[in-house]
């Protein structure tokens, strides 16, 4: 066990899992001293905090002991499990993961997954549908090619024709996902997903379920950067200054039963001949997505929702993005480059999520 100091939960920009190399680094919500079981006995009325680390990032969880209490140390290792799992399932950097043999096959017909990746998939479809291809989940050529993948990209940027051979194995279309049973199906070989976009959030979903089922209505769960809480009491998440990640927030929600998560090129880039190239690549270009869009922070009723439909938007950009936000409805807040600063553009529905004061 060791001791922690516990601070404002802060919604940082997701790193694509494990975190690339080159990417800065990110500073956990909590001031841990290591990473292993974090506890201390609170009062009644304080959460309960545990942490460690999953998906090529940290992960935080704080709850109101039910009635009976949860051991810390058992709900410590469940957490980790059920973490463990999911990385099983989606990560592109193991060769070993569900999803990398799903990939690897040569298979056109239906492949039997489990009902998280089937889920994963065929929520992604929808947000494609939705956006018209600007969220796609087969982009992960595209990822690769542009070197925000397991293999970092040396050299200048990838060549016209390089691109278009990697757009031409890209359309969502191709990736066909059902639920009974849970099974995938790619219309030819060389079609290749990547749900990190979506992945991380749907891992704070998980850990708000297993929380809930457990007893413990009333808890917040981060994983990186995508935040989910659960019950009635509101949790301050603050998301982080896109300039700065030592910067106080740039702004505070309040959330109770809600998911926030931001999406953002400025930590995960690199720079040729002045030029810098973000890890939010466009499907429909093939490029990385360019425009004065720095960030946009989304909340939703689930983190797998609130993770995708941030990527998408930062996909959009600050234009398109936000008229389609506020056509759907969706409470995101734009932060967008002026000159040397930043301003803030929310949507609407927005509002009812800002904390008093803003910090």
């Amino acid at each position: 066990m060791i001791a922690l100091a516990p601070c404002r939960g802060v919604a940082r920009r997701r790193p694509v899992f494990p975190r690339a190399a080159g990417v800065g680094k990110r500073r956990p919500c909590l001031r841990l001293v290591s990473l292993a079981l974090v506890f201390t006995a609170p009062s009644a009325a304080e959460p309960v905090v545990l942490a460690g680390r999953a998906m090529g990032t940290t992960w935080t969880v704080k709850f109101f002991q039910p009635s009976p209490p949860l051991n810390p140390a058992t709900l410590q290792a469940r957490i980790a499990a059920r973490l463990e799992q999911l990385e099983q399932t989606f990560s592109t950097y193991r060769p070993s993961s569900e999803l990398s043999r799903f990939n690897a096959a040569g298979s056109t017909g239906w492949i039997a997954v489990t009902p998280d990746l089937a889920r994963v998939a065929l929520d992604s479809r929808r947000l494609s549908g939705r956006t018209e291809g600007a969220f796609d989940a087969t982009v992960a050529p595209l990822v690769a090619l542009w070197g925000f993948g397991p293999q970092r990209r040396l050299g200048p940027p990838p060549a016209p024709a390089e691109i278009a051979a990697a757009r031409a194995r890209v359309d969502w279309r191709r990736l066909e996902a059902r639920l009974d049973p849970p099974a995938l199906r790619k219309s030819s070989p060389e079609v290749a997903a990547d749900f990190s976009s979506m992945a991380k959030g749907f891992a704070a979903d998980a850990v708000g379920e297993l929380l809930r089922t457990l007893g413990a209505t009333e808890h917040y769960a981060a994983v990186g950067g995508d935040i989910r809480t659960g019950g009635a009491h509101r949790w301050r998440a603050g998301l982080e200054h896109p300039a700065d990640d030592r910067a106080a927030p740039i702004t505070v929600v309040g959330l109770a039963g809600h998911a926030v998560s931001t999406s953002g090129d400025a930590r995960n880039f690199f720079l040729h001949e002045g030029r810098r190239y973000g890890h939010l690549i466009d499907p429909r270009t093939g490029a990385p997505a360019d425009g004065a869009l720095a960030a946009v922070s989304v909340v939703a009723a689930t983190c797998a929702a609130s993770s995708s439909i941030a990527t998408a938007l930062g996909v959009l950009g600050a234009e398109a993005g936000f008229a389609w936000a506020v056509r759907e409805r969706i409470a995101a807040l734009f932060v967008v480059r002026e000159g040397a600063g930043f301003a803030l553009r929310p949507t609407p529905e927005f509002a009812q999520f800002a904390w008093p004061g803003g910090n």
